[in-house]
């Protein structure tokens, strides 16, 4: 089978999850000899060879294909905001847009050449991207003919996954790994909901990392529940993960890794951190990543007089993560809504044990951990104190988590979804 498939990022230059679950994704259709053409606005030269990449930057457009109209004047969002960024909270939003709308362009100039220069990030100028993006869908979906159906990651490339269907009649898969209602509460951007709405009503089928994002869908967006199917994220290697790396300080180390937003719940493992410190002086907490809610973190440990048992490491990548699990006496994901979240199954890779939120998709794989309320900080503070200071608690944990990882697998997670792309084009036949 050839699926023409659209993301936003792939290995080794990404920002957050969505890359990381694309390229596993991509891997594990590899394993069951799947054939991918997988189109991201910018390459950089060095993403592993897994599919048959299309650099959107290099593509050009031929506007007498009068399809391509109506794809235009579908893109309304764009008169909306063109300065969109994605996984802002409120406050950096409304800072970022106050000097943004003063340094707009003209749209339809930079929109309307043969080529255009992506720049394959989050930059001011996304929604105009986005836009951009869905006419090269159309052009490729229009050159190329060797593909049965379309898959489209999450709101980004929805608008590019709906032009190749107009253009191709191909059934589309709209795949969610995140809707807004996680990134921003119930104070969600309308232009983002309009196009996920959009994204989800056009296609054929929609895929859903987790029952709780189903729900969301079904509920938020008034999404028939038959049209969405859920599809849990996995692991690359189930194998733990054996690190040389030894920490240099003698206390026990609690650690929060991810983006300092709304949607992850870093104030919760803040005040958490003040409960299991005023119980035992002797544990360090560490927070590594960056975003919109840092600055209030950390007046908030000052608040709280912790500072000297509380760190943050700013945004981490590559081997620095490694080297944060390792260290890592306990992994805590306190999140607010989390459509699924990695970095717990990447903690017990590296035998740590872990606590998690009860809202986050997850929680609906990995058993072999601790699950909390996100708002409930007293459970929190003692599901943190018990496993530092109750080893054979903390052993059971790494014990269990290592045999759970197993059945985890990007290629175990392909198979399911080969079946459902059979399904799909069975249907539509």
């Amino acid at each position: 089978m050839r699926v023409l498939m659209f993301g936003w990022e792939f290995p080794p230059h990404i920002s957050g999850g969505l890359g990381t679950a694309c390229y596993g994704l991509v891997k594990g259709l590899d394993h069951h000899k799947q054939e991918i053409i997988f189109v991201v606005p910018k390459l950089w030269g060095d993403e592993e060879p897994l599919a048959d990449f299309v650099n959107a930057s290099d593509v050009t457009l031929d506007y007498r294909e009068k399809k391509f109209k109506s794809i235009w004047k579908n893109l309304t969002y764009l008169e909306v905001s063109s300065f969109l960024v994605p996984y802002l909270g409120p406050e950096e939003y409304q800072k970022f847009t106050d000097y943004a709308i003063h340094d707009r362009v003209d749209l339809d100039e930079s929109i309307f050449t043969s080529k255009y220069a992506f720049s394959g990030k989050y930059g001011k100028n996304l929604m105009e991207e986005v836009s951009r993006y869905a006419l090269t869908a159309a052009q490729i979906a229009r050159d190329r003919d060797d593909f049965e159906l379309i898959h489209a990651h999450d709101w980004l490339s929805f608008p590019a996954g709906i032009a190749a269907k107009e253009i191709s009649g191909k059934p589309l898969i709209a795949h969610v790994h995140a809707t807004e209602y996680d990134r921003s509460g119930e104070s969600v951007n309308p232009p983002v909901f309009e196009i996920e709405k959009a994204g989800m009503e056009a296609a054929d089928h929609i895929l859903a990392v987790s029952h709780l994002t189903k729900n969301t869908i079904v509920n938020k967006y008034g999404i028939p529940a038959e049209k969405v199917s859920v599809l849990h994220n996995a692991v690359l290697d189930a194998s733990i993960i054996k690190s040389k790396y030894q920490k240099k300080v003698p206390e026990k180390i609690v650690t929060f890794l991810g983006r300092i937003t709304f949607q992850k719940g870093p104030e919760y493992f803040v005040e958490a951190a003040k409960k299991v410190i005023d119980r035992d002086p002797n544990v360090r907490f560490v927070m590594a990543g960056s975003g919109d809610l840092l600055n209030r973190m950390v007046d908030r440990v000052a608040e709280l007089n912790i500072a000297s048992k509380f760190h943050f490491t700013g945004f981490l990548k590559g081997d620095d993560v490694d080297h944060m699990y390792a260290i890592s006496d306990v992994y805590v994901m306190p999140s607010v809504s989390e459509p699924f979240g990695i970095s717990p199954l990447e903690a017990v890779r590296h035998n740590t044990p872990t606590i998690i939120s009860k809202q986050s998709g997850v929680a609906e794989v990995l058993v072999n951990a601790i699950k909390i309320d996100f708002w409930d900080i007293d459970a929190m503070a003692d599901a943190i104190f018990a496993l530092l200071h109750y080893q054979s608690i903390s052993n059971m944990f790494k014990e269990l988590g290592s045999k759970e990882l197993k059945r985890l697998k990007w290629e175990h997670v392909a198979e399911r979804l080969v079946k459902t792309y059979e399904k799909i084009l069975a249907e539509k036949s």
